[in-house]
């Protein structure tokens, strides 16, 4: 009895062991679950946790925020403080009316600057017709793409609500179309037009309009960046402001794009000092448009001209297929290397310690070019180093897992033909037969080395190809959000693949409306390059010239670069310079201006802007006492032999190693230039 009794007693434990070992598993479990999708609690967690490869470093993380230097690097640009944005109707503006002529549906394609600036088109030409607009479809169809079909079409990058809601008095947005209208469209029974890049109103009130007042409903595929042109008549200026409350107001990202890139920017500014934000712009497309495949060398230089000979067969390049990248460079033609851009940040008087966000969701040729700026910035980071890889994961959505296992071999050469030249050509004895194709392995027909030799044509793009394509939307939006938010902001290139306005185009345009005297860097290509070709054996160790001739050029193009825009940028693309149509002159920073700068100075800075409207009061208060520090503010020019030396280094034993110190007539000049509104 008592031996049955033990194994009664053994058997009961074992199940308690077993039952609490299940149960401590199933705990486990759900603990992890709660760690990876609970949004809520989880991120002061995550704080205490290193998830992040950035480990910001300062050398002296008390900079004073009311020092001469600091305001130099850091401070507004004087000259444009009175601008401030205003894109409300000025005139007579009606709301939308009850009746309209239709329905106008639009497919865009293209990046993430190219789908901005023509949804903006869009939206000033169903105002034009007077036409209900269709939300516009930007990722046609998600399965092909691969990407989550929780984000359908306009959803996937922008909030659909908030869309509607903005415009609410200025055009009529629906959903979708009518039953009736949608089966039509899928049958292919509605018109469509593929409409050219830059039409004029003339083109859609003569071309689009009668076929939309027959059949109610007409197409429009979008493929080139902007299907209105970037000038409208004087009369049709309200359009331009338009324009201005769709890009800057209602065009509003998808709220998880939105939240993490404000984590991201609070993980910037945590450790309490300002940042650069730097958009490198080197793209293969852009490097191959406009011929600078020497810049690079190997198989990079061969990858931009192959781009560049399928570009010219299909009419996009006009120009030869060989260029002289150096005379392009040297023409300002060619994008400013990481390298060239680290260099003038230095020579600027920027610290080795200085924050910099690297943006672009593409730099052509990897981190090996963008090592030299590592090594002159300590603090650099992008978005990988700001989020973990669940975060940005979570913005993609729930997306199947794809094994592409399409490898996209080469075209094969045909072994028939060789034999058959060989038997036919040359006299006897007949040199040996051509040897026999060397094998193809999948890991030399994936990538680059399997077509770039044997095609002429680009590779079609796989599944997973386009799955990126789409998630670099998403990226771009966020760098976006950041670059906007910057205290400084410089970009590397401002051209696109197509000789157009490009993301950080869109950047500048952006910061120029929304905080015009936030410092924006827009260095002229053409004389960096002969400010670096002057100094080019002695760049590390500059002496005090070279610095005062580069920080100057640099300090001008803060207003320089403005105005090249209105000239340059404008034409092409309205968003990249919405000034003076969405902007107007705050009066009493007006008048402190004009006290604290001469005339000479500022006429060609409003001649060049056209800013004569002037703000209503209600923005004027509040003001007035800022203004009294400003007014008796001193930003003199910071010793040069602070910025000179070798630039690598990461100490302050560098600054005695170069330049020697300024004369005192030379250091007077530049606090005059500072006084009188260049900074």
């Amino acid at each position: 009895m008592k031996g049955e009794r033990k194994m009664v007693i053994k058997s009961k434990m074992k199940w308690v062991g077993l039952v609490g070992l299940v149960l401590s598993a199933f705990s486990l479990f759900v603990h992890f679950l709660l760690a990876r999708f609970t949004e809520e609690g989880t991120t002061d967690y995550q704080s205490s946790v290193t998830i992040f490869s950035w480990r910001p470093v300062f050398e002296n993380p008390d900079f004073a925020k009311n020092s001469p230097s600091y305001k130099r690097l850091w401070g507004p640009v004087r000259r444009l403080e009175s601008l401030h944005p205003d894109a409300n109707p000025r005139g007579y503006y009606s709301d939308p009316r009850s009746e309209s002529t239709g329905y106008v549906f639009v497919r865009i394609q293209g990046g993430f600057h190219e789908i901005r600036n023509s949804i903006c088109d869009v939206v000033v030409i169903s105002r034009l017709l007077n036409a209900a607009l269709v939300i516009p479809e930007i990722q046609s169809t998600t399965r092909s793409k691969g990407i989550s079909s929780q984000f359908k079409s306009f959803a996937y990058l922008y909030n659909e609500d908030n869309f509607m809601a903005a415009l609410v008095k200025d055009i009529k947005v629906v959903k979708t179309l009518p039953q009736n209208l949608k089966d039509a469209r899928r049958l292919k029974k509605i018109p469509s037009f593929r409409v050219p890049n830059s039409a004029s109103p003339y083109f859609y009130l003569h071309h689009v309009l009668p076929v939309l007042n027959k059949h109610v409903v007409v197409e429009l595929v979008v493929s080139d960046g902007g299907c209105l042109q970037a000038i409208l008549p004087p009369h049709l200026e309200e359009y331009q402001r338009l324009r201005c409350r769709v890009a800057f107001h209602a065009l509003r990202f998808r709220q998880e794009v939105q939240e993490l890139a404000t984590k991201m920017l609070h993980r910037l500014r945590a450790p309490g000092q300002p940042f650069i934000a730097f958009d490198p712009g080197l793209t293969r497309d852009a490097l191959a448009y406009y011929g600078c495949a020497e810049l690079f060398q190997d198989v990079h230089t061969e990858l931009i001209q192959h781009k560049r000979a399928w570009m010219k067969k299909r009419g996009i390049v006009k120009g030869k297929l060989s260029v002289n990248s150096a005379e392009q460079r040297l023409n300002g033609s060619c994008p400013l290397m990481p390298e060239e851009v680290g260099i003038l940040l230095r020579a600027y008087g920027y610290p080795w310690d200085t924050i910099l966000y690297v943006s672009g969701g593409e730099v052509f040729g990897g981190q090996r070019t963008l090592t030299p700026l590592h090594a002159m910035f300590e603090n650099i980071v992008d978005r990988t180093s700001l989020s973990a890889a669940w975060e940005l994961n979570r913005i993609y959505g729930r997306e199947v897992n794809l094994v592409d296992t399409k490898l996209r071999a080469p075209p094969s050469v045909v072994q028939e033909k060789k034999l058959e030249v060989w038997k036919n050509v040359g006299p006897r004895p007949r040199p040996l037969p051509p040897p026999p194709a060397r094998p193809k392995y999948p890991y030399n027909i994936e990538g680059w080395w399997g077509w770039v030799a044997e095609s002429d044509n680009e590779p079609e793009s796989t599944v997973m190809e386009l799955r990126t394509n789409a998630h670099k939307l998403l990226w771009e939006a966020i760098d976006y959000l950041i670059c906007v938010e910057a205290d400084v902001f410089i970009p590397g290139f401002d051209r696109d693949g197509k000789g157009r306005p490009n993301f950080a185009s869109l950047v500048m345009g952006h910061r120029l409306y929304q905080s015009a005297a936030s410092k924006t860097f827009q260095p002229n290509r053409k004389e960096v390059v002969k400010l670096l070709e002057e100094n080019r054996e002695h760049l590390y160790q500059a002496n005090h010239t070279w610095l005062t001739s580069t920080r100057s050029h640099l300090r001008r193009s803060l207003i320089d670069g403005v105005i090249r825009a209105s000239t340059e940028s404008k034409p092409l693309s309205f968003l990249s310079h919405p000034v003076p149509e969405c902007s107007c002159l705050r009066s009493d920073l007006t008048e402190r201006s004009l006290h604290a700068s001469s005339t000479s100075a500022r006429a060609p800075v409003e001649a060049a802007l056209g800013v004569m409207h002037h703000c209503p009061m209600w923005m004027d208060s509040g003001i007035k006492t800022k203004l009294k520090e400003k007014e008796i503010e001193e930003d003199p020019d910071e010793d040069i032999s602070s910025s000179s030396g070798l630039f690598f280094g990461n100490s302050g034993g560098n600054h005695e190693s170069g330049g020697g110190e300024l004369i005192k007539e030379e250091s007077q000049l530049d606090d005059q230039e500072e006084l009188e509104g260049a900074d």
